[in-house]
């Protein structure tokens, strides 16, 4: 009997998968790119040459170490991780925040966050099978502490994940509420502090005082983005668990020797971060001068912006017809309607940004 591809796929495929759009990003050829948090600086000619050079010998032929020892040592100086701490590394976060769940995904587990927050929790969460739940920030994003600890003891999260600071609002939420959370929760908790270069503050020395803490960041606000590099920091007895869910050499050569390469030069990296949140700041005063245009503070390199009420779709496509890629947030969560996102660029980037703004205003 003939078969019907389409009856295959509906009939094979998890209804919750066909129930997903795939993770979608706007092509940003020929525009200022202010969408998706990169560090727009690059480095000098002569490190680039540098950089070549390191990769000349590269063994292509060979798979690369699957534990990247060379590169985990050169991380755990450059990013602050205790000693006697566990590291695994990832293909970006996305990588670490899937085989944490992997490593956890049971029939009616929990994953819990706060809202909104990182898209990919829930996504994921729904790739492994498991249950997400999303506890609304306040309208100030401030994060709800009471209502985080009621959920928690309602759902008995297995994993749960806290920005810090958060994406997309940009802020930082309160250190103290962050610690009630650790202590109160069943399962493990991720910190993720993937802005922790422009936020002045962090988990990374707790991570051996709490049982169930893990500290999770990435290199590509750093200027690596191109590298897809994570690192999940924490007990070694919760690594050597979720290691086993790690595809084999999943951190490629090349990867490892440009990171290698790269972390030789941190006082780069620590000066474009600075020049970043010295941006962020000029930003956000232009921002709140423009009229119907309400700002959020950040501690990330990127700024959240609420536009008059109806306005954002308008104002994203105006932008982008004036050669400026943001992000359009309108629809993504309720607390998000009519909301932009931009990305801290470069001082000539972030003029081209507000001057289209404010034409389009």
């Amino acid at each position: 009997m003939k078969k019907s591809l389409t009856h295959m796929v509906e009939q094979l495929i998890r209804p919750e998968i066909r129930a997903l759009s795939a993770y979608h990003v706007t092509d940003a050829r020929g525009l200022v790119k202010l969408d998706a948090m990169e560090n727009p600086y690059s480095w000098p000619e002569e490190i680039k040459q540098a950089w070549l050079e390191a990769l000349r010998d590269a063994p292509l032929n060979r798979y690369p170490d699957p534990e990247a020892r060379a590169t985990k040592e050169r991380l755990r100086a450059a990013q602050g991780v205790p000693a006697e701490a566990g590291l695994l590394l990832g293909n970006g976060s996305d990588e670490l925040i899937q085989m944490l769940a992997l490593a956890l995904a049971q029939p009616e587990r929990v994953i819990l966050a706060p809202e909104p927050g990182f898209v990919m929790y829930r996504l994921i969460a729904l790739w492994c099978g498991m249950t997400y739940v999303g506890v609304p920030l306040r309208g100030d994003f401030t994060l709800d502490l009471d209502a985080m600890i009621e959920a928690t003891q309602r759902h008995q999260p297995a994993l749960t994940f806290i920005a810090y600071p958060n994406n997309p609002t940009g802020n930082l939420f309160d250190e103290h509420a962050v610690r009630r959370i650790i202590e109160q929760s069943p399962g493990l908790v991720v910190l993720d502090e993937a802005y922790h270069a422009f936020a002045g503050a962090s988990f990374m020395q707790d991570v051996l005082r709490h049982p169930n803490l893990l500290v999770m960041r990435t290199l590509s606000k750093l200027g690596l983005a191109g590298l897809r590099l994570g690192l999940l920091a924490g007990d070694v007895r919760w690594l050597e668990q979720i290691n086993k869910t790690r595809l084999p050499y999943n951190i490629n050569v090349l990867t490892q020797l440009s990171v290698e390469f790269a972390l030789q030069y941190g006082e780069i990296m620590q000066r474009q971060a600075g020049l970043i949140c010295a941006g962020r700041e000029r930003l956000f005063a232009e921002l709140e001068k423009l009229p119907g245009v309400t700002a959020y503070p950040s501690r990330a390199n990127f700024i959240l912006f609420r536009t008059a009420e109806g306005r954002a779709n308008g104002l994203f496509d105006a932008l982008k017809r004036s050669g400026v890629l943001v992000k359009n947030l309108h629809g993504a969560h309720p607390l998000l309607d009519d909301c932009l996102r931009v990305t801290v660029g470069t001082a000539e980037e972030n003029r081209i940004f507000i001057a289209a703004l404010r034409k389009a205003l």
